[in-house]
């Protein structure tokens, strides 16, 4: 059997706000598998994490690996290590599929679709904050074949700042955003809001009311997923549901232990698990079937690089359920430019799942050369937890 003999790190740079994080990990028999680990600001801890964790892992074999490779909301490492667990677990999916020469899912499991709809995050494309700049791009989107979209255009809100003037001006803007939004792509459009945890509960439901015009599919993060808020979460979910919108969440939660929480504590009606997050392919596939039996919706959290949606695709094909995979829409042409052997095969706002023996998603080394790390600011959750 195949075993691990190498695991290495690599940060491109690929706009003024983003880094994305690879990991390689080559076998015994020089295969090469790629997963994603990216988490804004931190790429320097890593790649320090992945020459840390690697030396315990170096030698297993692909089974093992699989296998033995666990990720903890309580590990010291904290987020850091499970992002680089997560991601190595990515890759030995990929060294699987070199090493069986079967289907890329099928190392997770008998495909159930042949594709999976997709769902535009418009915002890391809107360089002009405004109502108009948000229209320009969903725009684009649109007539790219996307039908769904997503904003997240409360931009230097915090719960600290929501009863203030200034917060409230940026509440007021954010809502004008998406009003803005459904005017432009019309009644059929899907249209979703990402807060980034960004409100208390109070001014959530004000959020949530202003928001009502726009006839959102879904609010997402709107307040810290701790236990001090579940059941202001539960009233925002209550109140959500009354204006025929979803509630969506959990997309830095690790591992099935504390969905199944989520799941327990009725706080939900969507989770977005993150493959780079949450424990790697297999964990996600278990998360997403425990979704399942939970009867809470199932839709990946997938606004970063190539590698991380080729992972979330195969995932939505297998599991028992997938609303939509999320896409981060033209952020930067090395999306693109990065992906070395089969594309991942975008169509009218969906991803075809690939089914060629052996295949699998690379990186291009060139295209990584030539573009490395630069400090990018911090994420909205390192902004709201420092």
């Amino acid at each position: 059997m195949n075993t691990l003999a190498r695991i290495d790190a690599h940060v491109v740079n690929v706009s003024p706000k983003t880094n994305w994080v690879f990991i390689a990990v080559t076998d015994s028999e020089g295969a090469v598998g790629w997963g994603e680990a990216s988490l804004i600001g931190w790429e320097p801890l890593l790649v320090a994490a992945t020459a840390h964790l690697a030396p315990d892992w170096l030698g297993l074999s692909l089974d093992d690996a699989a296998c033995k490779l666990l990720v903890s909301p309580q590990s010291p490492g904290g987020l850091v290590a499970n992002t680089v667990t997560s991601a190595v677990l990515q890759a030995v999916a990929s060294l699987l599929v070199q090493a069986r020469q079967v289907a890329p899912a099928a190392v997770l499991g008998p495909t159930r679709r042949t594709q999976v709809a997709l769902y535009a995050n418009i915002n890391r494309a809107t360089g002009l904050r405004t109502p108009e700049g948000f229209v320009a791009t969903a725009l684009r989107a649109q007539a790219q074949g996307f039908s769904a979209f997503k904003a997240a255009p409360f931009d230097g809100l915090t719960p600290a700042l929501c009863a203030t003037p200034e917060g409230q001006t940026l509440i007021l803007h954010g809502a004008a955003c998406m009003l803005a939004l459904r005017e432009a792509l019309g009644p059929n459009a899907r249209l979703m809001v990402d807060c980034h945890w960004r409100f208390d509960e109070a001014h959530a439901l004000q959020a949530l009311q202003a928001l009502a015009p726009a006839r959102l599919h879904w609010f997402e993060c709107p307040i810290a997923e701790t236990h001090a808020h579940w059941a202001a979460t539960r009233r925002l979910r209550a109140a959500a549901n009354a204006q025929g919108v979803l509630l969506a969440a959990a997309e830095t939660q690790v591992g099935l232990a504390a969905f199944q929480t989520l799941f327990d504590e009725g706080l939900y009606d969507v989770v977005m698990p993150d493959v780079k997050y949450c424990g790697g392919p297999w964990e996600m596939l278990r998360i997403a079937e425990r979704a399942a039996a939970q009867g809470v919706q199932f839709s990946p959290h997938n606004p970063s690089g190539p590698v991380c949606s080729w992972h979330s695709l195969l995932v939505a094909s297998v599991a028992p359920a997938c609303d939509m995979l999320e896409i981060q829409f033209d952020e930067s042409p090395l999306y693109d430019a990065l992906q070395a052997g089969p594309r991942l095969p975008m169509e009218g706002g969906q991803l075809r799942v690939p089914v060629q023996a052996g295949s699998v998603l690379g990186v291009q080394p060139a295209v990584l050369a030539a573009h490395p790390y630069q400090a990018v600011p911090p994420g909205i959750e390192t902004l709201l937890n420092r």
